[in-house]
C-alpha cells in the first residue's frame, strides 16, 4: 500500500477534495442515493494512507460500509491517484440540511490533482440558476390537511400564469412543516403551464451571497438585472435577512421593481412578519400588502397520510396502517423529522431483507422516537376552559340546544376535545348528551373550515390552545 504524501493529506482536508470524490461516485450512483448516503458524509482525516469519513449515526455507518465501501474506495484512489484505506467512524449532529455549496479552488499544479479536472475558476457573479427545482417537490406529492389547507391553496392560486391574487404571498411557519415544498410547487405549475417564464427560487443566504459576490467583482448591475427580470421569485426563509441592512436595502429594491412590473413574489419564513423585528419596517409593510398564511404542525391523520405517500412515493409497498400510526403518534413537530424516521425504518427493512411490521417498526425506531406525549388534557378541563370562555352554564354546553349562542362553544368543545385528548368521535358524542360521532366530525370539520376564513374564529381558538398548551407544560 502506498501512503499518501504529506502535501496530499493537506489538500484532502479541504472541503473541495470531497467534493471531486462525490463527484466522481456520480457516474456510477444514482442522484437519490448520492444525496441520501454520501452528501452527509464528512472527511475526517487523511493520515498514513488511511482516509477516515464521519458518519451521523452507527446505523448509517453501519450500511454505508456495508454497501459502499469498495466504490468510495475506487473513488478516493481515482482522486488521489494513489491506493487507501477507509475506515468509518460516527459522529452524531454532522448531517447538514443543505447539500455543501461549491467551491472554487486556485490551481495549485501539485501532483495529487493530476488527471483530476478542476472546476474553472468564475469571473463573474454566481447567481443562482433559473428553474432550479426539486423534481419531487410538487402539489401531487404534497400532502394537504387541516394545517396546510389554506397555504395549499393560495399557493395553488399564484401557480396560475393570470393570477395576480396575493403579491407577495408570505408563508410563514417552523421548521420542516412543508414551506420549502410549496415554493417549488408554485414553480414546477407555473413553468408546466408556461415553460418560457423565468422562475428564480433562492434562499435568503444565496441571495445575500450572490449580492456580496456581485460587490466585489463590480458586478452590481449584472446582479440587479439578474434578479429583476423574472416572472416569479421566490425567496425561503426571509428571516435570515435580519441584522444584513445593505442586503435589505438590495431585497427592497429588487422586491418594489418586482412589485411595480407585475411580477410575482412569494416568501417564506418562520414567523410572521410582525415578528421579524431585525427587518425594516418598509421591508415588513411590503409583506403585508398582500397574502399572509400559516402552516401549523400536522394532526395526526395528516402525520399518517404523510408517512403512507412518501412510502409509496418511494416505492415501497403500502405501509401499514398500524406501522403509520406508531411513528405519527410519537413524532409530532415536522414533516422533516418524520421522513428521517421512516427512511431509517425502510433502511433497516431492506438490508435486513424484512417486511416492514409494527413489531419491527417498534424494535428499530424505540431509541430514536420520543415515547408518547402523557395526557395531561382531559375533557373537563377543555369543557371547564370553553364555559368560562363564553361565560355559559356546563348543562347548556353539554345540552341539546340549538341557539348560536350555545351550539358554537359546543363545537368549539367538541373541536378542542378531538385535538387534544386521546377520545374517539363516538366518545366524544356520549360525553356531550349522547350525541351521534357524525355530528361530532361535523362539528370538528366546521370549526376547521372558520379557522381557515375566519379571523375572530381563528384568534379564538389560538387563545384556548394557549390556555390548554400552558396547563399541559405546566404540569409536566
Amino acid at each position: 500500500m502506498i501512503e499518501l504524501k504529506e502535501a496530499e493529506m493537506e489538500t484532502h482536508r479541504s472541503p473541495s477534495e470531497w467534493e471531486k470524490v462525490i463527484e466522481y461516485l456520480r457516474h456510477s450512483v444514482d442522484q437519490e442515493t448520492i444525496t441520501t448516503w454520501f452528501l452527509p458524509l464528512r472527511c475526517q482525516s487523511v493520515e498514513n494512507g488511511k482516509v477516515t469519513l464521519a458518519a451521523p449515526s452507527d446505523f448509517f455507518r453501519t450500511w454505508i460500509s456495508s454497501n459502499y465501501h469498495d466504490q468510495i474506495k475506487s473513488a478516493l484512489k481515482a482522486v488521489f491517484r494513489n491506493d487507501v484505506t477507509v475506515e468509518f467512524v460516527t459522529m452524531p449532529g454532522i448531517a447538514a440540511d443543505r447539500p455543501t455549496p461549491d467551491i472554487v479552488i486556485p490551481d495549485s499544479g501539485s501532483a495529487s490533482d493530476a488527471g483530476v479536472a478542476r472546476p474553472e475558476v468564475k469571473q463573474v457573479p454566481s447567481f443562482p440558476r433559473m428553474s432550479r427545482l426539486n423534481p419531487k417537490y410538487t402539489f401531487d406529492q404534497y400532502v394537504v390537511g387541516e394545517s396546510n389547507r389554506f397555504a395549499h391553496a393560495a399557493c395553488k392560486q399564484v401557480a396560475e400564469p393570470s393570477s395576480r391574487s396575493y403579491n407577495p404571498l408570505f408563508l410563514y411557519g417552523g421548521v420542516g412543516l412543508g414551506k420549502t415544498h410549496l415554493l417549488h410547487a408554485i414553480g414546477h405549475q407555473l413553468l408546466a403551464s408556461c415553460p418560457t417564464m423565468k422562475v428564480l427560487y433562492v434562499t435568503s443566504d444565496e441571495f445575500m451571497n450572490s449580492f456580496i459576490e456581485s460587490i466585489s467583482q463590480g458586478k452590481q448591475f449584472e446582479f440587479r438585472d439578474y434578479y429583476r427580470k423574472v416572472d416569479l421569485l421566490m425567496i425561503d426563509d426571509v428571516q435570515f435577512f435580519s441584522g444584513k441592512e445593505r442586503t435589505q436595502i438590495e431585497f427592497f429594491h429588487t422586491f418594489n421593481a418586482l412589485y411595480d412590473a407585475g411580477k410575482k413574489i412569494v416568501i417564506s419564513s418562520d414567523r410572521p412578519p410582525s415578528e421579524l423585528d431585525a427587518l425594516e419596517d418598509r421591508l415588513r409593510n411590503r409583506f403585508a400588502w398582500g397574502l399572509i398564511v400559516d402552516i401549523q404542525p400536522p394532526d395526526l391523520e395528516t402525520r399518517i397520510a404523510i408517512l403512507r405517500k412518501k412510502a409509496a412515493l418511494a416505492g415501497e409497498p403500502e405501509l401499514p396502517l398500524d406501522v403509520a400510526t406508531y411513528i405519527a403518534e410519537r413524532v409530532q413537530s415536522n414533516i422533516r423529522e418524520l421522513e428521517g424516521v421512516l427512511l431509517r425504518l425502510r433502511a433497516y427493512a431492506s438490508v435486513m431483507k424484512l417486511p416492514i411490521t409494527l413489531e419491527l417498526a417498534k424494535s428499530v425506531l424505540s431509541n430514536v422516537m420520543p415515547q408518547m406525549p402523557r395526557q395531561t388534557v382531559d375533557l373537563e378541563q377543555i369543557i371547564q376552559l370553553v364555559c368560562d370562555r363564553f361565560e355559559i352554564k356546563r348543562e347548556d354546553l353539554l345540552g341539546k340546544s340549538r341557539q348560536k349562542q350555545f351550539a358554537t362553544p359546543r363545537h368549539i368543545a367538541q373541536y378542542l376535545a378531538r385535538k387534544f385528548t386521546k377520545l374517539s368521535y363516538p366518545e366524544i358524542g356520549k360525553r356531550f348528551g349522547g350525541r351521534d360521532h357524525t355530528s361530532v366530525l361535523h362539528a370538528y370539520q366546521r370549526i376547521s373550515e372558520e379557522i381557515q376564513k375566519d379571523e375572530n374564529m381563528r384568534s379564538l381558538i389560538s387563545y384556548l390552545t394557549h390556555q390548554l398548551t400552558t396547563e399541559m407544560n405546566r404540569k409536566l
